[in-house]
Formats: C-alpha cells, sequence, structure tokens
C-alpha cells in the first residue's frame, strides 16, 4: 500500500503554496483497484487460449473438430473483435460516461466465456470469443480513461501502471489454470473473474469530467470530494476542470476526426500510432497466445505448462519493476533496454528454430528457449509494454484526446490481430525461424524510431509537454493520463 501511496512532483493543477500539498487518497486507490479489476478479466482473456487450444484441438478431449485453421480463428477473432470494440468505445465514452460504459461490459463478459464453456461445436466458440473482444476493445479504451481522470497526477506514475499489473495478473492466472483444467473449465473460471469486477464498479462514481463535460457541476463536486477525501478543498481543481471544458468547447470542430488530421496534432498522434505498431509488432501476442504450443514446437525439456506459468510470473514481477523505475529512470531509457533485449532474445529464438529445422540436435540446450522467453517478456514489460499506453495520455493534446485515444487503441487491435491471426500462417511459410527474425527485424528498427521521434516526458508537466510538441501553450486539466494494458497488446 506504501507503494500505491506514494506522489511524485508533477501537479497540473493550481494550489496555493500556503496549503498543504495534495495527497493520494484510499478512496482513489479503490477506484483504480476497481476498474483495475477489468485488466484481470482482459489479461486472463488475453491468455485464454494458450491453455486452451492444447485441450480444445485434443479429439479425446473435445467433442467436436477443431481444425488448425479454426484454432487460428479462435486466436485472432479476439483481437478483430476488439478492433471493433476500441472504435465503439469512443462514443460510448462520451455519450454513457466512463463508469457507465465499463460497468456495461461486465455482463457480456460473462456471457461471452459462458458460450464458450457450453460449446458444442466451434461456432459457439467463435460467437464467445468475438463477444469477449467486443468487450475487451471497449475495456482498453475506457479502463484508462476513467483512471486518468480519477487519480490525481502527483500518483500517475504509479497508479497508471496498476491495470497492467492486474492485467499481467490475469495472464497469470489463465496459465497456472490451464495447467490444471480443459478448455471448457477454464472458460467456467472466466466467466466467475467478472463478477467481482461488477460488484466493485457499483461502488465508485462518474469521473468529474465527464459530469463536467455534461454541465453537472453539482455532480462533479461530489465526485471529486468522494475521490480527494471529505476534508479536501476541491474548488479550485473543480474551477480549472471547468476552465478546460471552456477552452475545449470553443476550440472544437463539428468533426472531431478531421480535427485529428490538423498538422499541430498529427505529430502527437503519429509518435502514438509508432508506438503502438512497434509494441505489437515486437511479436508479443503471438508468444502470448501460442506460448504452450511455440514450447511443443520447440521441444523443449522443460515441459511446456510450467513454461507458460514462469513466463506470466516473470511478466507480472516485470510490471512493477517498471513501477518502480518509471518516474526514475525516464520513459526513454527504459524503451532502450526494452527494445534491445527483446532484439537480443527473438534473433536468439530464430537461430535455436533454425538449427533445430536443420536437424541439428538441440537436446542439451533445451533450456535455452524458456530462457529467452523470460528475457524478452521482462523486457517487453520493462518498456514497450505499459509505455506506449502512458505516453498515449501524456502527449496527445486534451480537446482530441477521445478520438485520438479511440483511433490508436483501434490500431492497436488491428495490429494485434495481423499478428495473431497470421503468426501460424508466418511459421508454415517462414518457419518459426523466419517468423521470429522478422519480429527481432522490427524491434531493431523500432530503436531508431525511439532515438529519433519520441520524447522524453519524464519530470514534465502536462503544459511542458505539449509547448514542445506543438510550439504553444493551452491550459490543461490534471486528467490527462491514459493507461490501459500490456499486452494489448
Amino acid at each position: 500500500m506504501k507503494i500505491l501511496m506514494r506522489a511524485d512532483t508533477h501537479v497540473s493543477f493550481s494550489v496555493p503554496i500556503d496549503e498543504p500539498r495534495a495527497k493520494c487518497t484510499y478512496s482513489q486507490v479503490l477506484a483504480a483497484l476497481s476498474v483495475s479489476m477489468g485488466s484481470l478479466v482482459v489479461g486472463f482473456a488475453s491468455s485464454y487460449t494458450s491453455p486452451a487450444l492444447v485441450s480444445m484441438t485434443d479429439r479425446n478431449i473435445t467433442s467436436f473438430e477443431v481444425t488448425d485453421q479454426a484454432a487460428s480463428w479462435v486466436g485472432g477473432i479476439m483481437p478483430l473483435a476488439g478492433l471493433a470494440g476500441g472504435i465503439a468505445g469512443g462514443p460510448f465514452i462520451e455519450y454513457l460516461g466512463r463508469r457507465n460504459t465499463i460497468l456495461a461490459t461486465a455482463v457480456p463478459f460473462i456471457v461471452s466465456w459462458l458460450l464458450i464453456a457450453c460449446a458444442v461445436n466451434v461456432a459457439m466458440v467463435l460467437c464467445g470469443r468475438f463477444l469477449a473482444g467486443f468487450c475487451v476493445g471497449i475495456a482498453s479504451l475506457s479502463l484508462p480513461v476513467y483512471l486518468g481522470e480519477t487519480v490525481q497526477p502527483e500518483v500517475r506514475g504509479t497508479l497508471g501502471l496498476l491495470p497492467t499489473a492486474f492485467g499481467n495478473i490475469g495472464i497469470l492466472v489463465g496459465f497456472v489454470a490451464g495447467t490444471y483444467m480443459d478448455w471448457s473449465m477454464l472458460a467456467f473460471l472466466g466467466a466467475a473473474l467478472p463478477v467481482p469486477f461488477l460488484i466493485l464498479m457499483f461502488l465508485i462514481p462518474e469521473t468529474p469530467t465527464w459530469y463536467v463535460s455534461r454541465g453537472r457541476e453539482d455532480q462533479a463536486r461530489k465526485a471529486l470530494s468522494w475521490l480527494r477525501g471529505k476534508e479536501a478543498d476541491v474548488e479550485p481543481e473543480l474551477k480549472g476542470l471547468m476552465r478546460s471544458q471552456a477552452d475545449s468547447d470553443r476550440q472544437a470542430t463539428q468533426n472531431k476526426m478531421l480535427e485529428l488530421l490538423k498538422r499541430s496534432n498529427l505529430k502527437p498522434l503519429s509518435i502514438s500510432l509508432g508506438l503502438m505498431f512497434f509494441q505489437q509488432l515486437s511479436g508479443i501476442n503471438a508468444v502470448i497466445f501460442y506460448t504452450v504450443s511455440i514450447f511443443k514446437d520447440a521441444g523443449s525439456t522443460i515441459d511446456g505448462n510450467l513454461c507458460t506459468i514462469i513466463v506470466g510470473i516473470v511478466n507480472f514481477i516485470a510490471t512493477f519493476i517498471a513501477t518502480l523505475l518509471i518516474d526514475r529512470a525516464g520513459r526513454k531509457i527504459l524503451l532502450y533496454v526494452s527494445d534491445i533485449a527483446m532484439v537480443i532474445t527473438l534473433f536468439i529464438l530464430g537461430g535455436f528454430f533454425y538449427c533445430k529445422s536443420s536437424g541439428m540436435d538441440m537436446s542439451n540446450v533445451g533450456w535455452l528457449p524458456l530462457s529467452c522467453f523470460v528475457i524478452y517478456i521482462l523486457g517487453f514489460s520493462l518498456g514497450f509494454g505499459p509505455i506506449p499506453w502512458l505516453m498515449m495520455g501524456e502527449i496527445l493534446p486534451s480537446k482530441i484526446r477521445g478520438s485520438a485515444a479511440s483511433v490508436a487503441t483501434a490500431f492497436n487491435w488491428t495490429c494485434t490481430f495481423v499478428v495473431t491471426k497470421s503468426f501460424r500462417d508466418m511459421i508454415d511459410v517462414m518457419g518459426a525461424h523466419g517468423a521470429f527474425w522478422m519480429f527481432g527485424a522490427i524491434c531493431f528498427i523500432g530503436l531508431f524510431f525511439v532515438i529519433f521521434y519520441v520524447p522524453e516526458t519524464q519530470g514534465k508537466s502536462l503544459e511542458d509537454i505539449e509547448r514542445k510538441m506543438m510550439g504553444r501553450v493551452r491550459r490543461m486539466s490534471s486528467v490527462a493520463n491514459i493507461k490501459p494494458l500490456a499486452f494489448n497488446m
């Protein structure tokens, strides 16, 4: 809890000098935990296919046939639906509200898992995965927006990474449970996970920013009082939100998408899209979705399910390491370390699979795939996992944040779908070694993208970031942090 309560030095709204410095309240932690439970559900949904496809394609366990092509769709249809959910999520959070949109995903999540658990044919599994993916797409956009608009900027680095941590917990739960459960029982577990998420969401309020955008000043004041504590003076922050909304209303255009094409907005949007591209084209979701199958193909001397559990644990631990370093080492340093680690391990993995396909005896280095996967996951989780989402909220201008975040999220899910759906086809065409070498080459190019195009935002106020990115200063509120999942991936 002490880590969660840590504060950094960034304050983006005016506080009188003689007043005590604002501190994070337990209500903000509760709000962060509540929405992060949604990330746990998302993480479980992302990792489901890795252990489930092994038993699902076993005719001794499954009453219906699941071909290799059908199996690729079971893995690939979720990110495709996530793309649709990411596009729909933008209008939903604007018109229904952040909290109501998040709340609306809980029951469909449960229904999707029950469809899979009770499936008697592949079509039912695909319908369940599509519904789950649609909810995942909405959640990957709305969860970080809610979090960014409720927690104080003093703790945006710490609480901002909480959804990523819970997403990794969901991945770990999927890997561990998948060791002992077949695909149907694992889906029943998936149906139970959204229940605490649903209950907790009833305990927290709508965001003050959304209330202000709807002209509901009294409700915004009540929400701020709940979040900041009854003793806190919320009037300065409320007035700042109202002024920021007034500025946005004056500068707003009828077509938000046309606003994105303005030259001043293209640079931050392009950087955000570039980070999303290199995040997904690192091959992370191919690794997460098909971990068990990859270790099986590698002929590893270590049990495939045990390998996935180890990978999940590393993924979980690495997120907390990133939490400790994100506000100390800086964003770019972590991206450098992340990229270099992934490049090295992907090329080594490619070499391993090349030697194996050439008929060489690799049994004496059966430990190598697991070692590379551990370092690869550690590197990804330190940098390219959480930072693209975190920086999306830092560099996108306030007035286009909703529409720009929707575009970036949809683009992320598009890349995810392309990677997960085509991964098996890539292995068939170029071999596993070719697929890993291709991902490694893309990561190598991504290193130069970070060096020349990605700005360092550590310790800078949102006004300073916008001044550097766009060459002008505009009053901004304290609600600019958008940060969801990791692996989303």
